[in-house]
Parts: structure tokens; C-alpha cells; sequence
């Protein structure tokens, strides 16, 4: 494959990438215009709202101002004032990441990957401030430069690790990797181990707040049918609401690893819900919220052990493997750099989880960053360290090894 080729492939891998993730919210939206309104709508209307689901999904801040009269016709007189959104539905953004990963290896299987790296990037990042300056309007009006880059920076993340993992069985060289290899050997184990620790730590936790969500779902499974039933959808409606729900899944999966370490999360100003008790006020009428919790949770401190349980099996699976190279004081700096790891990538996930939703008491939803972040350092230090001196201590005595 020549240079030429590889640039008109890897730009076709970007652009597919983001007809697939406008083509989702716009397909059932243009069905609606069809069959509901009979086409009696200008479509753009559809075609704006498709792109800016799309941009809120990767991060992109909209500013919506209602008309008065819309304002109070649906309930929220506030509405009327300037409302920025600032929660991304996260399940976009995941789309964008795990297609960016197949562009990415699909792009490193030619023999120019540099430049089809290049191409796509900026196939990408063309695509999307088109699709920004496209949405521009009073009502709805979307961040140009967090449209044009935020959802190129999902893009990209996805590319390199496409790349890497094509290459990874390859040879690689480079100033990074000889400087590394500077290191002292003990250097080396630390940081390697709290880095693979503290990431297969956080990983562990999303899977178990995985499951705790899809078992929340299958037994409030009544009171979700009932909302539904609620909604008076019809069959295009309920599925744009489905759509809607399953874009804003894996920030309810971030929401119950937060409340799993403690803090929990927040449903609009003034509400909380953590493993000890939930306080909900009024509430928006999504039918997966039917699976909140209500008043005291008797066994909520039972989640507590969650982050606990995950930190010190994966402390305890690698400890062995560096209890004959690291002292015991070294070994308290992995555990504090795997929990330091874990509650970074925590955070981080938390902090694009959260954020307004609309106005009034939907201008915080989430949980919070910072006290999440620091209650899983807290959480998965201890429990890594206790993971490692359980798991090293057999180790380092049939080894004579003794602390200098």
C-alpha cells in the first residue's frame, strides 16, 4: 500500500468512526421526523440535536436557552435563563474510544503508520468542528474549540493504543525506553508495579460496580417498566429513550464504583446517595433511575468492602513477584503508589461522569471528584499494603531475606 493509499484509508477510518457516532442519536431522531411530525419539521432541528448528543457525549459544554413559553410549558421556568451543560454521556465517548482502537490497528498493519496516524487525527479533528459549526445556534450552543478537540483527544487516545497493541511484539528503541532502563532495578519495580497494580485495581473496581448495576437494573426491573409506562412514548420515543439511557450507563457504572468507595454520588443539588442512606428529591423521569436505592440502606456498608477486597487481591497477586527484590518500606511505597494510581484513574472517571445536566437542581449530578479520588487512595493503599505483606512475607523468609 503507497503513501497515497494509506492516507485516503486511514482518513476513511476516521470519518466512519464518526458516522457511526452521530448516525446513532440521528437515525431514530430522523425516523421520529418521518413518522411522528410527518416531515412538517425543518430536519436541521433533528440534525442539531443528533450532533450535540454526540458532542455532549465526548465532554463538549452546550449552552441551552429555552424560549419562556417552552420554559414553563414543560415545568422548569429557570430554563429560560442560559444553562450550560457540562455531563458527558459517557457511553458516546466509549464508542469513540473502542473504534478509535480498531482505526488504530488497522492503521498500523500499513506500512506507513505514522502518517496514517497523522491522516486520521486530522481527518478527525476536521470532521469534528464541521459537525460543531454546524449546530451553532442560539438555542443550543456548543463550546467550538471542546467540540473541534475533545472528542479528537478520545479519538486519539484510541488510536494510540490501537498502535500499540500492533507493535507491542515488535522491537521497539528509543531515548524513553534507554532512560528507563537507567533506572535502578528497584526504581523500576516500584514504579512499574504501582502503576500495573493501581490500574488492574481500578479496572477490578468498574467491574464490580458493573455488576452491582446490572443487579440493581434486573431487581428495580418493575419500577423502570413503570416509568416507562409513564413517559406515554410510542415505540420510536421509547426507543430514543433507550438510546438516551444506554449512552448514560457507563456514567452510572463510575456513579456506583463511587458509592462503593464511600462518598456516592448526587442526583441534583441537595440529594445524595451513599452506602449508608439515600436522600432524593425530585427527580428526572429516566426509567433507569428506578434503580436508586430509597431511604436507609441496611447492608450499604457492605459495599464499603468492595475497594478493599480488590486492593489487597491484586497487592496479594503481585506481591510474590517482587518480595525477594523490594524492603519492607519499599513496599509500602508501592502500596501508596498503587492506591495513588487506582484513586487517579477513579477521579479522573468520576470527574467526567458529573457535571450539569440542566438547570435548577440538575446542575449537579455526579459525585465528586476530589472525595472520591482521595477515599480510594485511602482505601486502596491500605488494602495493597496489607496485600503485600501478606503475600511477600512467606517469600522473603524462605528466601533469608531480612529487612536492612
Amino acid at each position: 500500500m503507497n503513501r497515497q493509499l494509506t492516507l485516503l484509508f486511514a482518513a476513511f477510518e476516521a470519518l466512519l468512526v464518526v458516522a457511526i457516532g452521530i448516525a446513532i442519536p440521528l437515525v431514530p431522531l430522523t425516523l421520529l421526523w418521518g413518522i411522528h411530525y410527518g416531515l412538517a419539521i425543518d430536519w436541521t432541528v433533528f440534525w442539531r440535536a443528533a450532533v450535540d448528543i454526540w458532542l455532549v457525549g465526548h465532554g463538549t459544554d452546550i449552552t441551552v436557552v429555552l424560549d419562556p413559553a417552552v420554559a414553563s410549558s414543560v415545568g422548569l421556568p429557570e430554563a429560560k435563563t442560559p444553562v450550560t451543560i457540562t455531563m458527558a454521556l459517557l457511553g458516546f465517548a466509549m464508542l469513540t474510544l473502542l473504534l478509535g482502537i480498531r482505526a488504530g490497528r488497522r492503521v498500523a498493519e500499513t506500512p506507513h503508520v505514522i502518517v496514517g496516524t497523522f491522516a486520521s487525527l486530522v481527518t478527525f479533528g476536521l470532521a469534528s468542528l464541521v459537525l460543531t459549526l454546524s449546530t451553532l445556534h442560539p438555542v443550543a450552543r456548543p463550546s467550538l474549540w471542546q467540540g473541534s478537540l475533545l472528542p479528537t483527544l478520545v479519538f486519539a487516545l484510541g488510536l494510540l493504543i490501537g498502535t500499540q497493541i500492533v507493535s507491542a511484539s515488535k522491537p521497539v528503541s528509543g531515548g524513553i525506553r534507554r532512560w528507563i532502563a537507567g533506572w535502578p532495578a528497584h526504581v523500576r519495580t516500584i514504579v512499574s508495579t504501582s502503576l500495573r497494580g493501581g490500574a488492574i485495581a481500578a479496572a477490578g473496581l468498574i467491574t464490580v460496580a458493573s455488576l452491582v448495576t446490572t443487579a440493581a437494573i434486573v431487581t428495580s426491573f418493575a419500577d423502570i417498566i413503570t416509568l416507562y409506562e409513564g413517559l406515554h412514548t410510542e415505540v420510536l420515543g421509547g426507543v430514543a429513550v433507550t438510546i438516551g439511557q444506554l449512552a448514560l450507563l457507563p456514567n452510572i457504572v463510575v456513579w456506583v464504583a463511587s458509592w462503593l468507595i464511600g462518598p456516592g454520588f448526587a442526583i441534583g443539588t441537595g440529594s445524595a446517595v451513599s452506602p449508608l442512606a439515600t436522600t432524593l428529591g425530585p427527580i428526572p423521569a429516566i426509567p433507569i433511575l428506578g434503580a436508586l436505592p430509597g431511604g436507609e440502606f441496611v447492608f450499604g456498608f457492605v459495599g464499603l468492602l468492595a475497594p478493599i477486597v480488590v486492593g489487597f487481591l491484586v497487592a496479594a497477586v503481585l506481591g510474590p513477584r517482587i518480595a525477594g527484590e523490594l524492603r519492607r518500606r519499599e513496599l509500602a511505597i508501592v502500596a501508596v503508589g498503587i492506591g495513588a494510581t487506582a484513586a487517579t484513574i477513579i477521579g479522573l472517571l468520576a470527574w467526567t461522569s458529573a457535571g450539569s445536566a440542566g438547570p435548577g437542581r440538575l446542575m449537579d449530578v455526579g459525585p465528586q471528584p476530589w472525595i472520591v479520588a482521595a477515599w480510594a487512595c485511602v482505601e486502596f493503599s491500605l488494602a495493597a499494603g496489607l496485600g503485600l505483606l501478606a503475600s511477600a512475607r512467606p517469600e522473603r523468609a524462605e528466601a533469608g531475606f531480612t529487612d536492612r
